[in-house]
């Protein structure tokens, strides 16, 4: 049981250097304070959870194909495709939600535009009782917002390629 139970507890992340993780933690602290300011400015509701998933993989995993803008931007404007949809034809229904979560993964992995804080999007748009339009704005002007900002400081010292380029 014991030789079992260590392949649960391993960490297969590398350790990293301590500068590159705080360099980490302030992108992500700039990124949420800038949609914050974004939402106050615009009335917007997009402080959204998912938003926070989101810098963790922008921020502390740009490598990640799942980081890359396109995934980023991508995966939550088609979740909240399927999302509105969901909420549309079966409102009030936490069944939707599930449903929505399950096609939008399906579908991002079929475009090649996985973003996994975006499969979070269908559950938001039915348990929020945003409308499509709305629901659209936030994850358009917030993924691209954390995108944007994620390109910039990744041009910081230490420096890391963001996004990653085609050979």
């Amino acid at each position: 049981m014991r030789h079992h139970l260590k392949h649960y507890i391993r960490r297969h992340e590398p350790q990293g250097e301590f500068h590159h993780h705080l360099k980490s933690g302030i992108g992500a602290v700039t990124a949420m304070v800038a949609v914050g300011l974004l939402a106050v400015y615009t009335g917007l509701p997009l402080l959204i959870a998912p938003f926070g998933a989101s810098a963790v993989l922008l921020f502390g995993q740009p490598k990640s194909p799942l980081s890359q803008p396109a995934n980023v931007v991508g995966g939550y404007l088609l979740a909240a495709l399927i999302g509105s949809l969901a909420a549309h034809f079966f409102p009030g229904l936490w069944l939707a939600g599930a449903i929505g979560v399950g096609l939008a993964i399906g579908l991002m992995l079929f475009l090649r535009i996985t973003h996994p804080p975006a499969g979070a999007v269908p559950i938001v748009a039915v348990a929020s009782h945003f409308d499509a339009p709305v629901l659209f704005e936030v994850v358009a002007l917030g993924s691209a917002l954390l995108v944007a900002i994620a390109v910039l400081h990744h041009l910081i010292p230490p420096r890391q390629q963001y996004p990653l380029r085609a050979d």
